[in-house]
């Protein structure tokens, strides 16, 4: 048994999403495809596609679509990843473009299987739009396995701001997460700080997964004392029934005591909501800083 609570309850009323119209999902699915560019918001199947879709705003997600871990939340596909898109960039800045953001997120799937897990392209990217556009750029990236140099190489690139989700509380690394350390999350958090101060951190949390309200406050302190700017709470919504199961639906009032403890910690921006995903409303957190 996963949880004395009850495994995979019926959704409430607070959990209900409006989906893209035909006309806007085939706008921006022209868009991405005319330029070869996949997004999270459909590969990892975010409940606020509708909303961002409707907006014309998407996270962008690169170095393909396969994943070299399989961790059993993520709707990502996982395998042997195909080669690099070394035009990627410069996708990246004809969508900006076309979109006209302000504020540009860009996220990948990890790659392992790369020398540096894929910072240089991370770099590329960053420079490209920073050159080609007036946006900001906000990256979230993997752990990179520990390699500082990788880490480095991305923050030499000077993205406005840099975020690494823990996902969620160290007790249920074990069950969820694929070859992932909760201390080494940590410590790229602190480093990327430590290396360039100049640089906002952000980190997420999923909650509903089997975690206790202790357990998430504990990781607020952790990711406060390495100095993370920016945290994100939101609901876990299982993909399908082969991923790990939703063990409760947390309810709005318990989201608004996060967001209470997580204030009184004093990060720069805090967003806690049953549809809060890392990168969500990511701009406005910024300009809130």
């Amino acid at each position: 048994m996963l949880n004395k609570r009850t495994v995979n309850p019926g959704k409430p009323p607070w959990l209900r999403r409006r989906a893209p119209t035909p006309e806007v999902w085939q706008q921006m699915k022209s868009l991405l495809d005319r330029l070869s560019l996949a997004t999270i918001c459909e590969e990892a199947e975010c409940p606020n596609i509708g909303e961002c879709f409707r907006q014309h705003t998407a996270t962008f997600l690169i170095l393909g679509r396969t994943c070299t871990r399989n961790c059993r939340f993520c709707a990502v596909e996982h395998g042997r990843p195909e080669p690099v898109d070394t035009e990627e960039p410069q996708h990246l800045v004809d969508a900006v473009k076309q979109l006209r953001l302000r504020h540009v997120v860009i996220t990948s799937v990890t790659r392992d299987d790369l020398p540096d897990g894929g910072a240089a392209h991370f770099a590329a990217c960053i420079r490209a739009v920073h050159s080609g556009t007036s946006a900001k750029v906000e990256v979230l990236v993997p752990d990179f396995q520990g390699d500082e140099a990788a880490l480095r190489t991305v923050l030499e690139a000077q993205p406005e701001v840099l975020g690494h989700n823990v996902e969620v509380v160290p007790r249920l690394y074990p069950k969820i997460r694929s070859q992932a350390n909760y201390k080494r999350s940590l410590h790229l958090l602190r480093r990327a700080k430590e290396l360039c101060p100049s640089v906002y951190t952000k980190s997420g949390l999923m909650v509903g997964i089997g975690e206790q309200e202790q357990e998430v406050i504990d990781v607020m302190h952790d990711l406060h004392a390495v100095g993370c700017d920016f945290l994100t709470i939101g609901q876990y919504l299982r993909p399908s029934v082969s991923h790990y199961p939703v063990i409760e639906y947390v309810t709005p009032a318990t989201f608004d005591r996060y967001t209470q403890a997580a204030k009184g910690l004093s990060f720069r921006g805090v967003l806690c909501g049953p549809f809060v995903r890392s990168s969500y409303h990511a701009g406005v957190l910024l300009e809130s800083a």
